[in-house]
């Protein structure tokens, strides 16, 4: 049995077929999954998972260089933007590398979510609680 926090076999899948630079992005349950990218739909009821845990649970796995987030995060929903960041923070931290972190408006954010390798669709229903990540490398 796997040892690590991570224990969905369809997103460790993904994770473990990325290479640098290819995203991946997790989304609340109103976010739209373009036709043709993965989906590896996680919601069960409203708030169930949450989008904090998940983001959590996948960068237990994944080496990160970059994220993107949309513009409106910051003042529609400030509680999630500490989330986030507090994620990233941790994931500078546990990687020792730096993270970038861009912010666009949410039309170009949905835009890039279709060269995504896949979308991890929570149970979050607060707004703009999505986020790519890009992978970076371990060395």
């Amino acid at each position: 049995m796997k040892k690590g926090i991570l224990l969905n076999s369809g997103i460790s899948t993904v994770i473990s077929e990325m290479g640098h630079t290819d995203t991946l992005v997790i989304g609340d349950a109103g976010l739209p999954v373009p036709d043709g990218v993965r989906r590896i739909d996680l919601a069960v009821t409203a708030g169930v998972p949450d989008f904090a845990t998940v983001l959590d649970a996948v960068l237990s796995e994944l080496q990160i260089e970059m994220v993107t987030i949309a513009d409106e995060i910051a003042v529609k929903n400030p509680k999630m933007f500490s989330v986030v960041k507090e994620a990233v923070d941790s994931a500078v931290y546990s990687q020792g590398k730096p993270v970038a972190v861009e912010s666009v408006p949410h039309e170009i954010f949905k835009e890039m979510t279709k060269k995504a390798k896949a979308v991890i669709r929570t149970g979050e229903t607060t707004p703009y609680s999505n986020i790519i990540l890009h992978s970076g490398v371990v060395f």
